[in-house]
C-alpha cells in the first residue's frame, strides 16, 4: 500500500474514533450463525476408534535401532543417544520421562 508523506497525520483521538466507527460497522454486519455442513457427509468420513482395519495393508518400512539410538525403559520410543538423561540397572531413560 502506497503511503502519502505529505498527508496530514492523524492524532490518537481521531485514530480511536475510526477504530470505533469501524468495530460499530462491524458489529452491525449480520453473519450467519448456522454451518453449512452436511451431518451424513460428517459422519461418513469420521472413523470410529474401534473400527475392523484387518482388511488393510500398511507398507511401512521398520528400521532396526541404529548404532546412535537407544530404546527408552519408560516411554518405549527409539531416541538418539544424546537424549539419554540416565542409565539404571542397564536401562536407559530418555530427557522427557526424567524431566
Amino acid at each position: 500500500m502506497a503511503t502519502d508523506y505529505d498527508a496530514p497525520r492523524k492524532n490518537e483521538e481521531e485514530l480511536s474514533e475510526d477504530s470505533l466507527e469501524e468495530l460499530k460497522t462491524r458489529r452491525t454486519d449480520k453473519q450467519s450463525a448456522a454451518v453449512d455442513e452436511d451431518e451424513a457427509e460428517a459422519a461418513d468420513s469420521y472413523e470410529l476408534p474401534g473400527a475392523d482395519l484387518s482388511g488393510e495393508e500398511l507398507l511401512v518400512r521398520v528400521l532396526p535401532a541404529q548404532a546412535d539410538e537407544f530404546t527408552c525403559a519408560s516411554c518405549f520410543l527409539v531416541r538418539h543417544r544424546s537424549q539419554i538423561a540416565r542409565e539404571r540397572n542397564g536401562l536407559l531413560f530418555c530427557k522427557e520421562c526424567e524431566g
